[in-house]
Parts: structure tokens; sequence; C-alpha cells
């Protein structure tokens, strides 16, 4: 995938040029449609589908007191959700207070100068310029002089409710796994680097890959049963997750610590996507390690009868 930084960076695509923009915070199944919609143009007209985001997120420049404290999807993630869509061409635009104070017609002018673009497709409620004064309509008018076309898409609605990143957030602190994978259209996952641990697992018995993530909103604290893929997608491997800050041992910071089982092999800096199944309880203090060492055999026990029943939720 190409990434740019600047519109004026567009000039470089072989066109024609499909334009999805938004802002995709956890690339849901409302953003697919938007996504969709441009990758499907791109394939009748036998060019390039791409998409225009912006990073931070606006809301925390023009209302930060109303940003979400966590994102949905880490950079990482989002990039290989969109190639997976189709994306070709990755545009991302800093969000600051220059870019906020400029009017809707200039935006969509200096968008609309890109020679090779030919569809630009959103939300139909999507907003943007100066006090969010740019609407769909007003893009559409903009676009028709340069032979450009505006796709307006609805909202993507579930169970009588539409599906926003707000909702998806809620279902996540919620722990409803399967509302996430409803509003996802795929199995809620997150993605991070292994890092070297104090290596407490090895200890007890059940060596842990831990992941560092990012800011992303996560479910509960907890033991879940997870399926963990390395690498570029060539391997899953079914395990267990603790999610929490490991009471027991005095820890302090929140950790994912994955155990594959009959998994053999180092796993240090290597990218890891952990896929949350049911949840078998919930991060408990135990008086001893001891203690501990036997609620962990009895969690893979469950974790592996789970999976051979293929109830792991998975």
């Amino acid at each position: 995938m190409k990434r740019f930084s600047t519109i004026a960076d567009l000039e470089e695509v072989q066109g024609p040029l499909h334009l999805a923009m938004g802002v995709f915070d956890g690339v849901h199944l409302g953003h697919q449609a938007v996504i969709g919609m441009a990758v499907e143009g791109a394939r009748r007209s036998g060019g390039v589908a791409g998409v225009l985001t912006f990073e931070p997120h606006p809301i925390q420049i023009l209302a930060p007191g109303q940003a979400p404290r966590r994102i949905l999807v880490s950079w990482e993630h989002k990039e290989r959700l969109l190639a997976s869509f189709g994306v070709t061409v990755l545009l991302v635009l800093r969000f600051d207070e220059t870019m906020a104070r400029q009017s809707a017609e200039e935006f969509g002018e200096r968008l609309f100068s890109v020679a090779a673009l030919r569809q630009v497709v959103a939300g139909e409620d999507w907003k943007f310029g100066r006090e969010r004064r740019g609407t769909m309509d007003l893009l559409r008018g903009l676009g028709e002089p340069h032979g450009v076309e505006v796709t307006a898409v609805p909202a993507v609605m579930l169970k009588g409710e539409r599906i926003s990143s707000t909702r998806l957030r809620q279902v996540l602190r919620d722990g409803n796994l399967q509302a996430a994978s409803e509003m996802l259209g795929r199995s809620y996952t997150v993605m991070g680097t292994v890092v070297r641990g104090e290596q407490l697992g090895r200890k007890l018995g059940t060596p842990t890959a831990n992941i560092m993530l990012g800011d992303e909103q996560l479910p509960p604290d907890g033991v879940y049963v997870v399926t963990a893929t390395i690498g570029e997608g060539k391997e899953t491997h079914r395990g267990v997750a603790n999610l929490g800050v490991r009471p027991t041992v005095n820890g302090e910071r929140r950790l994912l610590e994955v155990h594959l089982l009959d998994f053999e092999g180092d796993l240090y800096e290597t990218g890891v996507e952990v896929c949350f199944g049911l949840r078998l309880r919930p991060e408990k203090k135990f008086k001893s390690q001891e203690e501990l060492r036997e609620q962990i055999r009895r969690d893979l026990k469950e974790a592996r009868q789970l999976f051979k029943e293929s109830k792991a939720g998975i």
C-alpha cells in the first residue's frame, strides 16, 4: 500500500482514483460500506481504490473534551484491514488548527484538482471544512465541474440502530464481543508486537507472549480463550490469554499475555493478531503463586475442552 501525507502527493497516482473519505476508527461495517463503494468503483473503471483519513481524530482538535480516550484499531491494524478490502492508496492528512480553519470550499477545490480523481465516497452525513459547514451536497457541487462523481453512502443499521464507533466502544467496554463482531463483520481482534517481559509465566510453567498494544479500547480484564495469528497471517494457534494487571504478582501495568497451546518457539519482536473468544473468568488475586498455578491449569483444561467441542466462541 502506498501511503501519502498531502493531497498534492496524490498526483503520483496513476488513476482513475476512487477515494473513500472518513476517520474510519474501528473499520466497522458502516466504514466498510463506504470503502467498499470506492473499491467497487475502482474495479469497474480498472482504477485505484484509496482512502483519505485524518490523524489525529478531528474531534481531538475541535472538541478535545469529547474525544474518546481509546482508539479502536492501531494504525498497523487499520492498514492491514484496508489492504484486505482492496485499498492500495492511503492518504493520512494531519488534522491541526490550520486544517480546522480551512473552508469547505478550499478543501474541496484542492481535492478536486487531483488529475486522477474520478470518484469521492463518504457517509451521507459526513461534514468537513471550517465549522463543519461542508456537506455531501456541497461536495457534489464542487466535484461536478471537474467530472468527479460524489457518492453519499447511507448509514448501516444493525438491529434497528446505526452502527457507530461510539456504539462499538460501548459494547467492548461491556464485554459483549458477540455484538462487537456483528458490528465489525469479523471477529474482534487486536494487533501488537511480542516483547520481553518478566517471564513470570515461564516460572509458573505456562510461558506467555507479552503483547505490546497501543491505546486501544479493550474488553474487560479477565482470562479469555483466543487464537493468535503470527506474522503476516501464516500461522494461527489456539491459546489462552490474560488481560489485566496481574494482581497476584503485584502487577501495575495492564498487559495482554497469551499462552499458545502446544507451541514452542521464539516470538520476540514478532507481530501477533489476537482474536478474543469466550471469557473464562474475571481476573482475580490469588493467595499464592501455587494457587495461581493450579487455576491456570484449570483454565488451560477448560480451553482445550471448549476448542474440542467447538464452543470457544471464535
